[in-house]
């Protein structure tokens, strides 16, 4: 069945007539079967580690809009919890972590084989969904990005900058790196079993990798990719890896090649006729209608998507947005994307 899966046969090079299309947070507030599905749980955490309230949600946007990938309902730090910092959520502003700002607070995380106690619920998640999502819907894993994950756990929280990180980075880098081999560790260890358990695809998110520059972006975006995409091939032979070294700009070019993707996702910062000719020479793309249009729809949403398809219509290319759809979208609004994606 694999091979009839419009996505895996697009992240295997192909180029199709319409391109597979999903969406990152497809399952989430902007729709009502969602809200409703959290209420059951309680709370977003409670969410996450129930399997089967887990795979309810990542089923509602296949059921509603029949998008070619589902992509598992969890989250990126669930993996620095499963390490041992406390982790929670202040309603309205988002997550909480305990910090690592010093060797004794690393020295307090657990070891990487440690993580699976914590995170065998979202294993479990993955298997009910292998079992459930239809014949012909790809099932893409997921995990944050080394970088990404330690600027939460460095911060305690989201930051506009990422400072807490870059000041621990530059200040203490013996501790930083430390941080990023354990978090680069761990993240094979977590995607390694999520593909056991029946992930076909998985995804690397480096949100923040747009704050590294120049050597930086090098060593610790760039580089800790490669390694767990090569580390994944070699466990798991022929498996397809996504990266998305989010508003990477002049780092998108050659990323592929540097670290072994399959696929490069864009963000909305780059045009797609640039991506076409500088990214899409490598290999397949996915993206990169702005989430916005989810929100405004109209016209504007039409002409866009037609513009991104055709742009990248030579070569291998994954229907996506540049970032994640915001609880404010409209779902009539992802059902006109996607009807112009496959009507034209």
């Amino acid at each position: 069945m694999a091979e009839t899966k419009k996505l895996l046969r697009t992240l295997a090079g192909e180029v199709l007539d319409t391109p597979p299309i999903w969406m990152m947070r497809q399952a989430g507030r902007y729709l009502p079967e969602y809200r409703a599905t959290r209420a059951q749980a309680g709370d977003f955490l409670s969410l996450c580690y129930n399997p089967e309230l887990a795979a309810e949600v990542t089923l509602q946007p296949i059921r509603r809009y029949g998008f070619d990938a589902a992509i598992l309902f969890a989250d990126i730090l669930l993996v620095p919890q499963a390490l041992g910092a406390d982790l929670w959520f202040e309603t309205g502003e988002g997550p909480r972590l305990s910090t690592i700002g010093a060797q004794a607070d690393f020295d307090r995380l657990k070891p990487v084989e440690a993580i699976h106690e914590t995170l065998a619920p979202v294993y479990e998640t993955v298997r009910i969904l292998t079992r459930e999502l239809p014949a012909e819907t790809a099932l893409i894993g997921f995990a944050g990005a080394p970088w990404t994950v330690a600027t939460y756990m460095i911060a305690g929280r989201g930051t506009p900058d990422q400072g807490p990180a870059h000041a621990l980075r530059e200040g203490n880098p013996a501790l930083f790196d430390a941080l990023i081999a354990r978090l680069t560790a761990a993240t094979i260890e977590y995607l390694s079993a999520q593909i056991e358990a029946g992930a076909e695809v998985v995804k690397i998110f480096d949100s923040w990798a747009g704050s590294l520059k120049g050597e930086a972006f090098t060593r610790y975006a760039l580089e800790p990719c490669r390694e767990i995409t090569q580390a994944l091939k070699a466990r798991h032979p022929g498996i397809p890896v996504i990266g998305f070294p989010r508003e990477a700009g002049e780092g998108y070019v050659g990323f592929a090649k540097a670290t072994g993707v399959d696929c490069v996702a864009l963000d909305n910062s780059v045009t797609p006729d640039w991506a076409a000719a500088h990214v899409q020479v490598d290999g397949c793309v996915q993206g990169n209608l702005a989430s916005s249009h989810m929100v405004t729809g109209g016209q504007a949403l039409v002409d866009e998507t037609r513009r991104i398809v055709e742009a990248f219509s030579k070569g291998p290319h994954i229907f996506n947005l540049g970032h994640g759809i915001t609880p404010d979208a409209d779902p009539e609004n992802v059902q006109l994307m996607i009807d112009t994606v496959r009507k034209g």
